[in-house]
């Protein structure tokens, strides 16, 4: 009898449980955003700096993107939307703009962000004692220049604030990429209370204020950096992530292992060796897209034997940029003949070396001949040179299967490699090496962003040291034309540039992600731009 009633009452109990449960299930079935929104985003190292001022990098200007937002942005699709500024009108001779703000704009702590946020901001970039590096890809605001150089105070920067909602910029003169060129990292803004609270300091993740989709929680170095929703973004209703975290993983391999054991959902880049086996194994999840990006090797020209075009030529020639391509990056990158890339519709087809289309034995023969006339060789000096390059296997495989090809020419190679955040370190702070590893991709679509690379008075981004006075005045030139006339000394400017050979043009990048079927939201781009905004997280498929 006893035993009748607890079983009554345990059947009742487990009846009402799998009714309730009957019910619920098709609702949890139906939440799929119920999963854990956090992209766990395998990064190639860590950043070197998370003040937009101080970076230079494609990681650091991707997590600044996440942290910070200027006047404008850009979209999932890599192309351009307001950003702070909801709308902005320009004069007749398109030298000034306004930039209307968005009343809802905010910083992670709450307080708005007004026109004088942003004035300080590009204040703080020209003022030379800020010694930021990339503040000449903003000389285009006027006497920017002058007062970078410390001609000129930084209240003489065409830069001002309209009131609490308008901000006017005045330009040197007026350029056709302007909007692109405010997406760059450069023209995010800071919070002035924030610098002036905690100094170059400002940037820990206890102290940082941004104002972007996303907050900097936690940075670990070589463990971790977390960015967590900002609930003050304009926009944060639309914002699925709840968390980012990069994972610094400078091994490709083990990166690539990390990714098919479901540890990181996305990863920049793949092992070279290794591309036949991710596209038979990984299929959709492994993406190659065009990229507006180059693979080169800088010489040191301000030493022997670099100091000599001869010699940079020679070794140029002789590189078979068919092989690197195709055999050593598995088909993921392009030959490269010219300097700038091509995909930049405003530039037409890039100009090219002059010597494309010599075949493999001709070029040898007359590289041989420009190094005797410059001395090395046989009854000469012996070439001995080193190349640097930041630790990973596919800049080691580059860098191995171009010594190789050297050697045709006597050549003796050493390599010597680091880990990115010493590698880029190095680079920034102008020793002399041989030969190091260079890459560039773009900031925004013009070929002055890859020309301006090569002018002499870029000290903090012409890693070549190249100086050049005809080059210089071809570029000083085109800064000041417009149109074809704009585009013809551009030309100019980079046949001479392949002539002189400051940088050895290897391969035209396309970008290779590693992508889960977790993620929403990511659309290949020629920028290789993924913001966290348009990411969400849902079940593989």
């Amino acid at each position: 009898m006893t035993r009748g009633k607890r079983g009554a009452f345990t059947l009742i109990v487990t009846s009402l449980f799998c009714a309730a449960f009957s019910l619920l299930a098709p609702a949890m079935r139906a939440e799929p955003h119920a999963l854990p929104q956090v992209w766990r985003r395998g990064a190639s190292g860590d950043p070197g700096s998370l003040d937009p001022d101080k970076a230079s990098t494609v990681l650091e200007a991707t997590i600044l993107s996440e942290l910070f937002e200027g006047l404008v942005t850009l979209d999932a699709e890599g192309k351009i939307i307001p950003g702070v500024a909801e709308k902005w009108i320009v004069n007749a001779d398109r030298t000034v703009y306004r930039f209307t703000f968005r009343p809802d704009a905010r910083w992670s702590n709450g307080d708005k962000v007004v026109p004088e946020d942003f004035v300080f901001s590009f204040r703080r970039l020209m003022n030379p004692a800020t010694g930021a590096q990339y503040a000449n890809i903003l000389y285009t605001l006027k006497n920017a220049e002058k007062v970078n150089k410390g001609k000129l105070p930084v209240t003489a920067l065409g830069v001002r604030a309209l009131g609490d909602n308008v901000l006017e910029l005045t330009l040197e003169h007026p350029v056709p990429y302007l909007l692109e060129q405010i997406t760059h990292l450069t023209a995010l803004p800071l919070d002035p209370r924030n610098v002036a609270a905690y100094g170059d300091a400002f940037t820990k993740p206890s102290r940082l204020v941004s104002n972007g989709p996303f907050m900097l929680k936690e940075f670990f170095p070589d463990d971790r950096l977390v960015l967590v929703k900002n609930p003050y973004y304009y926009d944060a209703a639309h914002v699925k992530l709840e968390k980012e975290i990069f994972i610094p993983l400078e091994d490709r391999a083990a990166a690539l292992r990390r990714f098919m054991a479901g540890e990181i959902d996305s990863y920049d880049d793949v092992p070279v060796d290794q591309i036949g086996f991710v596209r038979a194994r990984l299929g959709s999840e492994f993406k190659v897209a065009p990229y507006l990006g180059g693979y080169y090797f800088a010489f040191d020209t301000r030493h022997p034997p670099f100091d000599d075009a001869r010699v940079r030529r020679a070794l140029s020639m002789v590189i078979d940029r068919e092989f690197l391509a195709n055999k050593i990056w598995g088909g993921t990158m392009q030959p490269a003949y010219s300097f700038v890339p091509p995909g930049i519709a405003s530039y037409g087809t890039p100009t090219r070396v002059s010597w494309k289309n010599m075949d493999s034995f001709t070029r040898e023969d007359l590289a041989k001949r420009l190094l005797r006339e410059a001395g090395y060789g046989p009854g000469g000096k012996t070439l001995d040179v080193e190349i640097r390059f930041n630790t990973s296997e596919n800049n080691k495989a580059t860098a191995v299967a171009i010594a190789d090809m050297w050697k045709v020419l006597g050549v003796t190679t050493h390599l010597y490699q680091t880990d990115s955040t010493s590698y880029y370190a190095f680079l920034h702070s102008g020793a002399p090496y041989d030969i190091a590893r260079f890459g560039w991709f773009a900031d925004y679509a013009d070929a002055q962003n890859y020309l301006f690379l090569a002018e002499s008075d870029n000290p903090g981004l012409n890693t070549a040291h190249f100086s050049d006075p005809t080059y210089d005045a071809l570029m000083r030139e085109a800064a000041e034309s417009a149109g074809i006339a704009r585009i013809a000394l551009l030309h100019k400017a980079e046949a001479l540039l392949l002539e002189q050979q400051p940088y050895l043009v290897l391969l035209f990048a396309r970008s290779r992600n590693l992508v889960s079927k977790r993620l929403r939201g990511w659309v290949p781009n020629a920028l290789d731009h993924h913001p966290g905004r348009y990411i969400s997280i849902g079940p593989g498929q």
